[in-house]
This record gives C-alpha cells, structure tokens and sequence, in this order.
C-alpha cells in the first residue's frame, strides 16, 4: 500500500493559494510544495504599490542561487521541481492595481503576473465582492478585462468575487476559471464559501476549486470546537461530488513566511467579515490558530494526504488533487 509520504513526494504539490510570503521555503520544502501562487501584493494595493511588489519578486528570483524560480508557463513548474527549486506564480487577489486602464493587464502580464482575482470582497472597477449586498454582478469594464485576460493567458481567480460576478465571468470567459481557496457553502453558509451552482459553472469550463484549509471557512459556529482535518475533508469532497474528481485542488491561504507575527495583513483580516472576529473570538486570532492545528503549515500538508488515503481514495485522484489538476488547467491557460 503506498504511503502518504510516498504519494506526497511523488506527485506534483501545487498550493493554489498562500497568500503572503517573505520568501522562506523551509516549511514549503518539508511539505513536498513544488511551486504555489503567492499574493504578491497588498489585498488594496493600487498600480505603484503592486509595481514594487512585482520588482521585488522578480529580483529574488533572479538572485544566483535563488531557492525560488519564476512560473509564466505550464513546463516552468516541472523545470522548478526538476531542479529542486520552489515555484513561484504571481497573483493578485484584487484587480485595482490595474485602475481603470486595461492596458495595463498587458503590463503586468509582461512581467509575469499569471493570476487575477478580479475583486476582494468588495466593489471594484471590474465588478462586485463576495461581500457586497447587490451582488451586481460585472461591470462593462469587468467583461472587457475577462476577454482579455483570455487572450493574454492570465488565469481568472473568483475565491472572493460575488455570486453574480462569477457566474457573469464564467459565462464570458473562453478560458477555465478558477478559485484558487474556496469551500462549499452548502456546508456552510458564508458568503465566501462557494454554491453548488457556482463550483459546477467552474468545473464546465475545465476550471479547478481549490478546497482551503482556513478555519473560519471551514467552522460551523460551535465556540467549543475549533475544525480539524476531517471538516477540510467534508468540504473537500462535497466539492468532488459536485465538480468531479478532475476539477478539485487545494489553495491554504497560508503564509508561506518564517515569522507568523510579521506577515502582511495579519491584523487587518480580523475585520473583513463577521467569521474571522468570531472565529479568532473563540480560538485566537494568531495566524496559526486560524487554521486546523494538523494543517496549519505547509509543513504538515502530508496529514492531509494522510486522512486521504486512510479514506480510500485511489493514488491517481490524491496526485489530482495535490496539483495535476490545477496545472492542467494552467496549461490551458497560459500561453505556451
């Protein structure tokens, strides 16, 4: 019988989702994490903001002896599990650096940003969040950037867009879709927790839902209790059943980062929505008591594996899942 660790080392280990990283791979490599799309700027960063962020990335990989290297392209993530470096893809979970020129999608393509998460929570340019109450769905200029992001080869993230402007941008696009760090919200209802209807529009457009092991996401509520593997489990194959074996990922929103107590945004997500305050309320509000205590580093994502095997799923469908989906899907979007 193979191993989880077996598995683990063997497969393909894409993180969908950290969303903040000082460059530290320790945790990463104890993991097995060949490559992960890292937040490269601020949630609200504007065009300035984002430019320095981006140069910054593109110096450390650049560096010699680099331990990261760049991903723009599908063969870039075996080039950097080849040669035992961790794979950095550049994504946004906010499409405001872009303002309102759309020219700049070229730009920032340019220089290597591969996702865009077209809101955060709340109204931009382009459309409207998770968060807000009108769900207006897309804005003119919002399906404008869709057909281009299409033809540029950036991947549309939709973790925290609207109900509305998902379901507007998956309708438009040509390309899969994806979100990258996502739960089901028939487990539990939050408006940042996926419908069925929206993880199944994903999937029919080839797109990958990568489950999160972010506690709040995953909590129902019950102060004595804080969520362990088996509630990532639950959602992870919720999604399964309603998107199919082919379309499911993972994305942590973890910090791939060597001191928790510096990582960017730490305070600031308390105050997003109502869950994380009364999450953090009950549990703590330090990042790792944001997460399961078995998963709440990059460094024991192997227990997940673990549960995964112990629960009978085949070889084929946990190396799916641990990234050949997601860089299938890559591969179909990016350019060549």
């Amino acid at each position: 019988m193979t191993t989880a660790q077996e598995i683990q080392q063997r497969a393909l280990v894409i993180d969908g989702l950290s969303y903040y990283s000082d460059g530290y791979t320790g945790d990463l490599r104890a993991g097995g994490v060949d490559a992960l799309n890292v937040t490269v700027c601020h949630f609200e960063a504007d065009y300035r903001e984002a430019c320095d962020r981006i140069a910054g990335w593109l110096a450390r990989t650049a560096a010699p002896e680099s331990e990261w290297r760049l991903v723009e392209r599908r063969g870039d993530l075996d080039a950097a599990r080849a040669d035992g470096r961790t794979g950095v893809v550049m994504g946004w979970q906010n499409m405001r650096p872009v303002e309102d020129d759309l020219d700049r999608l070229a730009l920032f393509h340019k220089l290597g940003v591969r996702v865009m998460q077209i809101t955060y929570n709340y109204r931009n340019f382009l459309g409207d969040g998770c968060l807000e109450t009108e769900d207006a769905g897309l804005s003119v200029m919002g399906r404008d950037a869709v057909r281009l992001m299409n033809q540029l080869g950036i991947a549309i993230d939709l973790s925290h867009v609207g109900d509305r402007t998902a379901l507007d941008a998956i309708a438009l696009s040509e390309k899969p879709v994806l979100a990258t760090h996502a739960d089901a919200r028939a487990l539990v209802d939050l408006p940042r927790n996926k419908s069925d209807d929206v993880i199944k529009a994903i999937a029919e457009t080839g797109g990958v839902i990568g489950a999160s092991v972010y506690g709040p996401m995953l909590w129902d509520g019950d102060t004595s209790r804080r969520p362990t593997i088996d509630d990532f489990v639950r959602h992870l194959e919720h999604i399964v059943e309603v998107a199919g074996i082919d379309h499911v990922g993972f994305g942590t929103d973890l910090p791939a980062a060597k001191d928790l107590t510096k990582t960017a945004f730490a305070a600031a997500n308390r105050r997003l929505w109502s869950g994380i305050s009364s999450y953090g309320d009950a549990f703590g509000h330090d990042i790792p008591a944001r997460y399961p205590a078995d998963a709440n580093s990059h460094a024991k994502l192997a227990n997940i594996t673990g549960a995964l095997v112990a629960r009978g799923w085949r070889d084929r469908d946990i190396e799916a899942y641990l990234g050949g989906n997601i860089a299938r899907a890559f591969g179909e979007i990016w350019r060549p």
